[in-house]
């Protein structure tokens, strides 16, 4: 008998997942635990093996559809077993259909329709994406019959329509006006073209997955948080001659030895001496919570947008350790195969852009962590020193806090420890030496 696999709760706070790439097609036999699915949720990108072996008998979902958690994503059966009928049931937001007097139908996920999907001009079950594609072909998508579950458009349909010679474009028929078998109304004067399609200017692409949650995110903190920022002037000279010394032992074990590991560091020793900035709120409760481990997220960019994979105990790591780490994560995050783990559970953020860091910024907290570091871009610089002008390898560094839990004094007292240690790194770093 056929199972059916369900999208399972791959998170907390997850209700819905898009399909990004199906990793197997239906006649496939799959094992056990083999990758089937992946899934992008609004943190990261899942994949998700087979729950069992046997073999693929339908696909519930194309790539680029949503799924909720708990909807059947794939039929597993053996060879020759046919997939169970699915009945999908067209939404009440769709009642253009029998408004227009066009019978409703309630398709199976075996069966074609092969009627218009609403009437002409109405809302119809589509992705960005084909909508995209019937706009560029100067196709009404309401006249295109769906194919896909639930009467969804698919790109396949759009390009037979197109392919058939059937008119672009149609008049637009009311939705309070009954269709005549018998005497089709006359056709009515053709709107202006602005009414017809979007601006070709103009594109509209979906807020979801990895954007949508940032943006809802820094949305939070910006408005719960009371940020302000404190900059500091560093002299990396001494830790610019370090990192050079080090990164032969870096690359035997074939690791690229950057800042950010020494920063790391840094950080993490003052943090271990301003308990209070390795910590969040709990409004719920009005309680601070003090965090007595050392989870650091490293705010990286990637073509789905920003995204923090977390180095976690970064306090029981060595540099090498952690700059492997953060190389380790840095490629899974560019592959977007980083799991919830690796994304969860910071205490404090680093943010740096490397050499596009500019001179200095005003980072966004990541809520509910009370402070974010920013790192910029280190240059030679001329300074006074013993009364004399040299040049030095100079960088800024921002600090933003929330001020609901840290004031300036201890703000800028926290900064200073952290410029201790990175103007005096071997203090700090004997032991990997």
């Amino acid at each position: 008998m056929a199972f059916e696999f369900k999208l399972p709760d791959i998170g907390e706070g997850i209700h819905e997942g898009e399909v990004v790439k199906w990793l197997v097609k239906e006649g496939d036999v799959v094992k056990e635990d083999q990758p089937m699915i992946e899934v992008m949720t609004d943190k990261a990108t899942v994949e998700i093996p087979s729950p069992k072996a046997g073999t693929i008998l339908k696909l519930m979902y194309k790539e680029g559809e949503i799924a909720k958690v708990g909807a059947v994503l794939v039929t597993i059966g053996t060879a020759g077993e046919a997939a169970p009928a699915k009945v999908a049931i067209i939404p009440a937001a769709q009642p253009a259909m029998a408004q227009a007097g066009t019978a409703t139908i309630t398709p199976t996920h075996t069966v074609n329709a092969t009627v218009p999907t609403a009437a002409p001009g109405a809302r119809v079950l589509a992705t960005p994406a084909t909508r995209k594609l019937a706009r560029e072909l100067a196709i009404d998508i309401s006249l295109v019959a769906g194919t896909g579950p639930g009467g969804r458009v698919t790109d396949e349909d759009v390009r037979k329509f197109a392919s058939s010679g059937a008119p672009a474009k149609a008049p637009t028929v009311p939705a309070s006006m009954p269709v005549s078998p018998i005497t089709a109304p006359k056709p009515a004067a053709a709107p202006m073209p602005s009414l017809l399609k979007t601006d070709d200017r103009e594109e509209r692409l979906p807020l979801r997955g990895i954007r949508k949650k940032m943006a809802e995110r820094m949305h939070q903190s910006k408005s719960t948080t009371a940020h302000f920022t404190y900059v500091e002037e560093i002299d990396m000279t001494e830790l610019v001659q370090l990192r050079e010394q080090m990164k032969p032992l870096a690359e035997k074990k074939n690791i690229k030895l950057t800042y950010l590991p020494f920063i790391v560091k840094a950080v993490v020793a003052a943090l271990k001496e301003f308990p209070m900035l390795n910590a969040s709120l709990d409004d719920a409760k009005s309680e601070i919570v003090l965090k007595k481990y050392y989870n650091i997220g490293i705010a990286a960019t990637t073509e789905d947008g920003l995204i923090v994979p977390v180095v976690k105990g970064a306090d029981r790591k060595s540099l090498v350790e952690i700059a492997g780490e953060i190389e380790r994560l840095a490629k899974t995050a560019r592959d977007g195969k980083l799991s919830i783990n690796e994304i969860t559970g910071s205490t404090f953020t680093i943010t740096s852009l490397g050499v596009l860091g500019g001179l200095f910024a005003t980072p966004v907290i990541n809520y509910p962590e009370v402070a974010i570091l920013g790192v910029h871009e280190i240059k030679k610089r001329p300074v006074v020193q013993d009364n004399k002008i040299v040049v030095r390898d100079i960088m800024l560094l921002s600090l933003s806090f929330d001020h609901r839990i840290v004031d300036g004094f201890m703000g800028a007292s926290f900064c200073k420890k952290i410029q201790s240690h990175l103007e005096n790194p071997k203090l700090l770093f004997l032991e990997l030496v």
